[in-house]
């Protein structure tokens, strides 16, 4: 064996997650099997953003430093032969960003340690990465307790000839979720024609937006649900949910090379037509609840709204039907079509480990969900237990708060079992 036979940076409690104005502090550890003369020993605390226009490339087109501070821990001398430590401590700035890691860029933060060897001799180097999470409180985003809505109004045309409007309004019951919530949707179709509508899909998207000399997005789809079409003179409305899975946090506060956005989408496949709703998902979860009268008198079906008469000659010649109510049912979803012995996560992008986990001391049964890198999770969603995570840069270890956090591990139910398991007379007209 050579002289070095350990050099590596410890981290005090094993910690690996930070918050924005910490401090930081460990050692550096050596073994050494003889005598090393060494010129200094230096250890330096890095945070930057990295982005490229190519996918998986390290090759930065693009760059951001947040800070770079280095320690000397040792001036000019020799080690003994055996084991030494030295001990270093970092102040983190309040401005870092939290980690994040996606296909065209990342931010990290890493600990590096340096042995500078006389002339002729090779250094020796040594590096840890470490996690950055500055949480995003909903609470202090402007109207994020208030229900968000958008409507759309489309011509539904048939081999060239004008059929009528159909009217898309979807709402969701707060602007703001965090990991583990789960998102109240609904959606209101007026189909004002004589035609039926194809389906009706909801689909929670993240985007990501990465500064390089031009802008790349990444555009990919968490979840998605699909209802049935709309019958001809028929005004029908959609309940559904949606759970909010691991995902990394909307806003990057002190990076300006990557900004991260989430809406649900609504969309009907005939007539063409789309809705979309921004959502923010943070790491403290709104304290007020939903302000939205509409989705509390589920039981009531919504007034009808006046609508003009139709511009299209030959629908006002063969005179406008009633428009009747009805309720519309779900096809499919995604997060439902899981297996529930599986745990819940969804890693865009990426086919799920095929890992048979037993179940947890004290829980017979029960699993967590898995490290979702490719959406940019670093930090705090990863496995605990035997589910094997997706392989990252370092060993993380979780700190209490994230190891014991009461996490839904299931698809949420539809909107009509909700209802029919909260209140069983309802499905039987009592």
């Amino acid at each position: 064996m050579g002289k070095l036979q350990l050099f590596e940076i410890y981290l005090s409690n094993s910690r690996v997650i930070y918050s924005p104005g910490e401090p930081l502090s460990g050692t550096v550890n050596l073994r050494l099997g003889a005598a090393l003369p060494y010129r200094a020993i230096r250890v330096t605390c890095i945070g930057s953003c990295g982005v490229s226009s190519k996918a998986n490339d390290t090759s930065w087109t693009v760059e951001e430093a947040y800070f770079n501070s280095t320690l000397s821990l040792a001036d000019k001398g020799t080690l003994s032969p055996g084991e030494h430590a030295f001990p270093f401590q970092f102040l983190l700035p309040t401005t870092a960003p939290t980690s994040f890691e996606g296909p065209f860029g990342k931010i990290v933060h890493q600990l590096r340690a340096v042995i500078d060897t006389p002339r002729f001799s090779k250094d020796h180097k040594c590096s840890r990465i470490f996690y950055i999470l500055s949480p995003l409180n909903l609470n202090t985003l402007p109207d994020i307790e208030q229900p968000n809505e958008a409507t759309t109004t489309k011509k539904f045309s048939y081999k060239l000839v004008k059929s009528g409007n159909v009217i898309l309004t979807a709402s969701t019951d707060l602007r703001g979720y965090v990991v583990g919530q789960v998102v109240q949707l609904r959606a209101d179709i007026e189909n004002q024609s004589g035609k039926d509508t194809g389906p009706v899909v909801a689909s929670l998207l993240q985007k990501v937006s990465y500064k390089a000399k031009r802008w790349i997005y990444d555009l990919r789809t968490i979840a998605e649900v699909e209802g049935s079409g709309v019958k001809a003179w028929k005004r029908a409305e959609w309940r559904e949910q949606i759970l909010v899975p691991a995902l990394p946090q909307s806003v990057l506060p002190g990076c300006s090379l990557i900004h991260i956005d989430y809406f649900i989408q609504v969309s009907l496949k005939a007539p063409e037509a789309t809705v979309n709703l921004p959502l923010f998902i943070g790491n403290i979860a709104v304290n007020s609840p939903p302000l939205s009268p509409g989705l509390c008198l589920s039981g009531l079906p919504p007034p009808l709204v006046p609508t003009a008469p139709p511009e299209d000659l030959d629908a006002a010649a063969s005179g406008p039907c009633p428009v009747a109510h009805v309720s519309l049912p779900t096809k499919s979803h995604s997060q439902q079509q899981q297996q529930s012995a599986r745990p819940f996560s969804y890693t865009a992008g990426l086919s799920s480990p095929e890992a048979e986990p037993g179940p947890e001391e004290g829980s017979p049964g029960r699993r967590r969900p898995p490290l979702c890198l490719s959406t940019g999770a670093t930090v705090p969603y990863f496995a605990e237990g035997p589910v094997v995570p997706v392989p990252t840069a370092s060993n993380l270890i979780l700190p209490p708060e994230y190891s014991t956090w009461g996490y839904p591990y299931e698809a949420p139910p539809s909107y009509e079992q909700s209802c029919s398991s909260a209140n069983p007379g309802l499905s039987n007209g009592n």
